[in-house]
């Protein structure tokens, strides 16, 4: 019925205004009349067609311009491209098409796992040593744009200078000078993180393992 409306309604559209009276005056008044109001019933369900898909449009733009930035939490927005602003805890607006969220990352304190790295000491013995490394985001768009990974680039810098400080301690020192070593870690990881928007909070040398070798040979002077 309601295709047979739609179908009406355009026919009568289509007629100038002058037959479209001709042919209401041609009726009888009860006919002309219930014609009448099948014609504006057909509008009627035209403009609610009409106005339901606006509605479902506008809904759907709503719910993809919204952005839940959680406690803790921060983001990027990007505008053609080019970093925008930022977006902080809680409901945030984007312009769907020409805006997006780069990147979403959490502000609060991290801790980082730097795995077992093979050193030599001064006096020429290896040994195996990791750490743990606590690490802040005091600036993201520093840490998105500054650096291709900061994860990564904080892990390798870590390893590199582990290798670098226990390279000029000895065997025994490595084992007494911890607190020591651990100190100058943290002023040389500092130095180069600024830059990347990161502030380290803490590196803990977690293991020393000298080789094998190194530890049969403490066991017989022993």
């Amino acid at each position: 019925a309601l295709a047979w409306q739609h179908r009406s309604f355009l026919k009568i559209l289509s007629q100038s205004f002058f037959g479209f009276s001709r042919l209401t005056l041609s009726m009888r008044p009860l006919r002309a009349l219930f014609f009448l109001a099948l014609c504006c019933s057909a509008a009627r369900a035209h403009w609610e067609v009409a106005l339901g898909a606006a509605s479902c449009c506008a809904a759907l733009g709503l719910a993809c311009s919204v952005r839940i930035i959680s406690t803790g939490s921060e983001a990027l927005v990007e505008r053609l491209g080019k970093f925008d602003r930022r977006l902080s805890p809680g409901r945030n607006f984007i312009v769907p098409g020409l805006e997006g969220v780069s990147i979403r990352a959490s502000v609060r304190e991290q801790v980082l796992d730097v795995p077992p790295q093979p050193c030599i000491t001064s006096d020429n013995a290896p040994l195996s040593a990791d750490a743990v490394v606590f690490f802040r985001i005091r600036d993201l768009a520093l840490a998105r744009y500054a650096v291709d990974d900061f994860r990564a680039c904080v892990t390798n810098l870590v390893l590199t200078q582990l290798r670098s400080e226990i390279g000029q301690l000895t065997l025994d020192q490595t084992f007494a000078a911890r607190e020591r070593l651990n100190q100058k870690l943290l002023e040389e990881a500092n130095a180069v993180t600024a830059g990347w928007g990161i502030d380290v909070t803490r590196i803990e040398v977690r293991d020393i393992h000298p080789s094998p070798e190194i530890v049969s040979s403490m066991e017989m002077q022993m």
